[in-house]
């Protein structure tokens, strides 16, 4: 899967790789994306590593598409990595530079967590993962979802799959995906039947009249794209309905505010965000970092703490 390097195309970091003590961090990580300036995973990932004491930096860096190969393959040659995680608009992109995926990943053809392998003959290898699932399914839980909900998936893009994923697991019978291209979201309709989900790729006209009548609504759009369906809900449309927005950023969104105010639940994208990268943190650090009973559980709390979330 390894491909060519690219020109890289950095246009910005967030945060110091620093360690608590104010020298360089012996590990280095990071979040790529673009834009990447409103990302809360540096402080959600730095919490855990001061308190699971290890000397990990971890940054923001903005890169596009283009960029993504040469960055890797620096990350790759450089030896000091510990792994990356991966957002919107690269994770599919970035999969062409991996040595390797994880089966989830690779079922859904969308990375959002490189581990590399700082160690003996396999050194330099990059292991792709998908923890979006995760972060899906325990947002929807923790909220209150319960089992086999009637659902709808606004959007057909990287975000969504791990979306179809996280319902085939919550025993969904079905799912609706609306989109405004029906045919750039077959890879979404060909991940449905991988995971036994059956799934509609439903034109996005007219959504906003629909979306009441399932139980949960995921929307996988980039921040601001579900605006226009906002002033569109019907009036009480939403009661006793579950919104999952993971944009985060600004929030609330104008579809989620609109969704709350016709009597509807929300569940913040920024919870996905937490539980995903708790997923992540179990796969950058050691083995043997989370078996400590109440290990995870504190883990979480001091990430709550790190973004203003109520502890959990």
């Amino acid at each position: 899967m390894k491909g060519n390097a690219l020109n890289v195309s950095v246009l910005a970091s967030n945060g110091s790789p620093a360690s608590p003590a104010g020298r360089a961090a012996l590990h280095r990580g990071a979040v790529l994306g673009h834009p990447i300036g409103h990302s809360k995973s540096p402080a959600l990932h730095r919490a855990a590593y001061r308190l699971l004491g290890l000397d990990y930096g971890y940054t923001a860096i903005d890169v596009e598409q283009d960029g993504i190969g040469a960055l890797v393959e620096s990350v790759r040659s450089d030896g000091d990595w510990y792994g990356l995680s991966v957002t919107m608009p690269l994770k599919n992109a970035v999969i062409d530079s991996l040595d390797a995926l994880s089966e989830t990943a690779a079922v859904l053809g969308s990375v959002n967590t490189v581990v590399t392998e700082r160690s003996g003959a396999a050194a330099g290898t990059l292991t792709g993962h998908n923890t979006d699932v995760a972060g899906i399914v325990n947002a929807l839980k923790h909220a209150g979802v319960g089992a086999a909900p009637k659902a709808a998936i606004l959007g057909g893009g990287g975000t969504a799959v791990s979306a179809v994923a996280a319902l085939a697991a919550l025993g969904a019978p079905g799912v609706d995906v609306y989109v405004r291209d029906v045919a750039k979201a077959a890879s979404t309709a060909d991940v449905a039947e991988a995971v036994s989900l059956p799934c509609r790729l439903v034109p996005f006209d007219g959504a906003a009249a629909a979306l009441g009548g399932y139980d949960v609504v995921i929307t996988t759009l980039p921040p601001r794209a579900a605006d226009p369906l906002a002033e569109a809900l019907p009036e009480g449309s939403c009661e006793g309905r579950f919104l999952l927005d993971v944009a985060y950023d600004p929030w609330p969104s104008a579809i989620a505010a609109a969704w709350s105010a016709r009597g509807g639940s929300i569940v913040p994208g920024i919870e996905m965000l937490l539980y995903q990268a708790v997923e992540q943190v179990k796969l950058f650090t050691p083995e043997g970092t989370f078996a400590p009973a109440g290990t995870e559980a504190d883990v979480i709390n001091v990430m709550c703490d790190a973004i203003g979330l109520a502890r959990r």
